[in-house]
C-alpha cells in the first residue's frame, strides 16, 4: 500500500506539471488580453495612449513575452508561492485567494458530506424497500432535484424566506460579522448560514448519488453469494452491511475525485445567487477579464482537486472492498 502511495505521489506531480502547462494555454485560448480590454476601455472613454505608451503597459502587467516565458515566469513564481498579480484587482492572487479559498474549503467539504450523509442511507432504503412508498417518494424528489438547475433552487428559497418568514439567504455572514475579524461569534454566524448554500449545491449531487447507491445495491441482492448467505440463515442485517452495501458503494467511493472539484466549480452561479465570497464569482470575473494568473491560478487549484479527490477515492477503495489491491502480485 505504501509502494503504491508514494507511486502515486510521484504520478500526481507529473501530471500536475502538464496540467499547468494545459491550463496556461486554456486560459490564453480567447484572441486577445487584459492589457487589450483595458486599452478598449481606456479608448472609449477618450484616453488614448501611444505606442510607447501600451509597451510600457505590457513590461509592468509582464505580457511582452511569448507563450512560453510567461509560462515559465508564472509557474516558476507559483511553486515559491507567488502566483502573480490580479490584473483586475491591482493584488497579488495569493492575498484574494487567503480571503475566499478558507471558506470556499468549508463550504465545499460541509456540501461532500451533506451529499454522502444523505444519499447513501436513502439508497439503501430505496434498495431494500424496492417500490415501497418510501422508495417512490425517494425517486421522486430524486428526479425533481436532478431537473431542477441549482440556481433557480436558489432563487426559490430566497424568495419564500423572505416572503414569509422576512429572512435573507444571502452571504454567508450577518452584516456585523461580515468584515469583522475571526471570534466564536462568527464562526457561530458562518454554520448558520451555511445550510442554505449547502442545500442548494448539494441537491443535485445528493439526487444522482441516491439512483446510483439504488440501483448498485440491487444488482448486489440478485446475486448468488446472497441467496446463499440467506439459506445458510445468516442475519438479514449482517448479511447486508457486511457484503452487499460494502461492494455497492464502491462506485460512489470512486467518484470523490470529481465530486470535489465539482462542487467548487458548480458553485459559481448560485455564489453570484446568493453572494457567497468564495472563489466561484472571483474565476467568473477573471475569466471575463483575460485575467490569466488569477483564473489561471483557480483552474490549476481545480486539477489538484481532482487529483487529490481521485487518492482518497482510491485509498477509500481499498478500506471498504478487501477484494481491491493496487500492489503488484508475484
Amino acid at each position: 500500500m505504501w509502494n503504491y502511495a508514494l507511486r502515486r505521489f510521484v504520478y500526481m506531480f507529473a501530471t500536475l506539471a502538464l496540467l499547468s502547462v494545459v491550463v496556461f494555454a486554456i486560459i490564453q485560448l480567447p484572441p486577445g488580453d487584459y492589457l487589450t480590454t483595458y486599452i478598449a476601455a481606456q479608448q472609449s472613454q477618450g484616453n488614448s495612449l501611444d505606442e510607447a505608451d501600451i509597451a510600457a503597459l505590457r513590461r509592468q502587467y509582464g505580457l511582452d513575452g511569448g507563450f512560453f516565458e510567461q509560462y515559465w515566469k508564472w509557474i516558476t513564481n507559483f511553486v515559491q508561492g507567488d502566483m502573480g498579480r490580479s490584473f483586475e484587482w491591482n493584488q497579488p492572487v495569493t492575498r484574494l485567494l487567503e480571503e475566499r479559498l478558507p471558506l470556499t474549503i468549508i463550504l465545499s467539504v460541509s456540501t461532500l458530506l451533506f451529499v454522502y450523509i444523505v444519499a447513501i442511507p436513502i439508497g439503501i432504503y430505496s434498495a431494500l424497500n424496492q417500490y415501497s412508498v418510501g422508495d417512490y417518494l425517494a425517486s421522486t424528489i430524486g428526479f425533481i432535484g436532478l431537473a431542477i438547475p441549482n440556481f433557480m433552487l436558489a432563487l426559490l428559497i430566497m424568495y419564500f424566506l423572505f416572503k414569509f418568514f422576512g429572512i435573507s439567504a444571502g452571504g454567508l455572514f450577518s452584516d456585523e460579522y461580515a468584515m469583522a475579524p475571526w471570534s466564536l461569534g462568527k464562526v457561530v454566524d458562518l454554520v448558520s448560514h451555511l445550510w442554505t448554500p449547502i442545500f442548494v449545491i448539494g441537491t443535485a449531487g445528493t439526487a444522482g448519488l441516491i439512483r446510483v447507491m439504488r440501483g448498485s445495491l440491487l444488482d448486489e441482492l440478485g446475486k448468488q453469494y446472497v441467496v446463499t448467505a440467506r439459506a445458510k440463515g445468516v442475519r438479514e442485517r449482517r448479511l447486508i452491511f457486511k457484503y452487499p452495501v460494502r461492494i455497492a458503494v464502491n462506485p460512489i467511493i470512486s467518484t470523490i475525485g470529481w465530486q470535489l472539484p465539482n462542487i467548487v466549480s458548480g458553485e459559481t452561479i448560485v455564489a453570484i445567487v446568493l453572494s457567497l465570497p468564495t472563489t466561484g464569482p472571483l474565476l467568473y470575473r477573471a475569466l471575463l477579464a483575460q485575467d490569466m494568473y488569477l483564473a489561471g491560478s483557480i483552474v490549476l487549484m481545480l486539477g489538484v482537486l481532482t487529483l487529490i479527490g481521485t487518492f482518497i477515492s482510491d485509498v477509500l477503495l481499498v478500506v471498504v472492498d478487501p477484494r481491491i489491491s493496487f500492489e503488484k502480485k508475484v
